[in-house]
């Protein structure tokens, strides 16, 4: 009798198993891009997200620096003469390139699709200049526009945040007062992302963001919805 009920148990277990994937449809991948002036956390963040998350991805940017001891290309960077990447600027084959400090970094587009197609969710952590060039971008093309999600991450004040810079001890006073002008001006653009996260904990912050994408992936625009 108790091997009956055990066999009986197990296929109903089977049968649930069966019918669970009809439940819980597939859901598309997200491009998720988070901002932050400099010291607000994102890189943290952007650390801590994909170690929590096996599902998401982070992008291989390309860059005409030289590569620093320990770094791969094609695995840190993908590492381009000027010339080269001048040529992919003027393909039109990145989502945001910059310049900081005489040296170019850029985000192809290619990548980035490459990796949503495999239904990876797709991680990007760039400034403000960055984040507006690629929501233009996805103003013209259905399939980034439909994937993207953009949060602003952000101190709870300037001098908070002037105290992280001082922390990390990497710059003089003089670059730590330019770098809090410059993050006035990009904090002033929180109102062009879909999501402002004040920072707090480095927990907190993983706990707020992850809460963000997996409601965002139950929006009805993005579900692949059951079939009936």
């Amino acid at each position: 009798m108790k091997a009956d009920v055990q066999a009986t148990t197990a296929k109903k277990g089977e049968a649930v198993k069966a019918e669970n994937p009809a439940k819980h449809p597939t859901l598309s991948p997200l491009l998720v891009l988070i901002s932050a002036p400099s010291g607000g956390g994102k890189t943290t963040l952007c650390q801590q997200l994909l170690a929590a998350r096996r599902d998401m991805t982070r992008i291989v940017t390309c860059t005409t620096r030289a590569p620093r001891p320990g770094e791969k290309n094609e695995v840190d960077y993908y590492f381009l003469d000027a010339e080269s990447f001048l040529k992919r600027v003027q393909a039109g084959n990145f989502l945001e390139h910059a310049t900081v400090f005489g040296n170019s970094y850029g985000t192809q587009k290619s990548e980035v699709v490459n990796k949503l197609r495999q239904g990876k969710d797709v991680l990007l952590n760039v400034d403000v200049q960055g984040a507006a060039a690629i929501r233009a971008r996805a103003e013209e093309d259905p399939e980034l526009k439909r994937s993207l999600l953009t949060v602003f991450l952000t101190p709870p004040s300037i001098a908070i945040l002037e105290e992280r810079l001082k922390r990390r001890g990497t710059d003089s006073p003089a670059v730590i007062q330019k770098r809090l002008s410059v993050a006035r001006q990009e904090i002033s653009q929180w109102k062009n992302f879909d999501y402002l996260i004040i920072s707090d904990t480095i927990q907190e912050d993983l706990r707020r963001m992850q809460c963000i994408i997996e409601a965002e992936k139950m929006r009805s625009e993005r579900a692949v919805p059951p079939e009936l």
